[in-house]
């Protein structure tokens, strides 16, 4: 298991009895993003795509029982994931994630394709300049996580 799995895991413990009872006693663990981006930003941005998933597809890390719950613990990690982000990387950074969030939620609102290239664009916009492979391994893995 990684360091940005344990770290997350931690801070949910830490968090709330309610976070720590959502930890799957094994995390479905793959890194997505974070590989594309800088690595002073993987636990940040493996925060904020856990909370993503929560929402939006089959985390890696939680599992939790209701619908309610789930868009707490998303809501949750999504500002966890800001914070780190923004020790990491600054002001310019949270913009980054801030704009991804909201072209995220706008897409699935209007039930459109395209959050995996959100996230390369944003991996970009933060520095990353990942190679073919590397992108296509994260849409990959993206896919097989927000596929119905």
């Amino acid at each position: 298991m990684s360091s940005v799995v344990d770290a997350i895991a931690a801070g949910a413990r830490s968090e709330s009895d309610v976070w720590a009872r959502a930890l799957r006693e094994t995390a479905d663990w793959d890194p997505v993003f974070s590989p594309l981006a800088p690595p002073v930003l993987a636990l940040g941005l493996e925060t904020i795509y856990e909370a993503y998933l929560v929402h939006y597809g089959r985390p890696r890390l939680v599992a939790s029982p209701d619908g309610d719950e789930a868009v707490l613990l998303g809501d949750y990690l999504y500002a966890q994931g800001l914070v780190r982000v923004a020790e990491a990387g600054g002001v310019e950074a949270v913009r980054v994630f801030a704009d991804l969030i909201s072209r995220c939620a706008a897409l699935r609102a209007d039930g459109s394709d395209g959050d995996g290239a959100a996230w390369i664009d944003a991996a970009r916009a933060l520095g990353g300049s990942p190679d073919r492979d590397a992108i296509a391994r994260a849409l990959a893995l993206h896919s097989a996580r927000v596929a119905p």
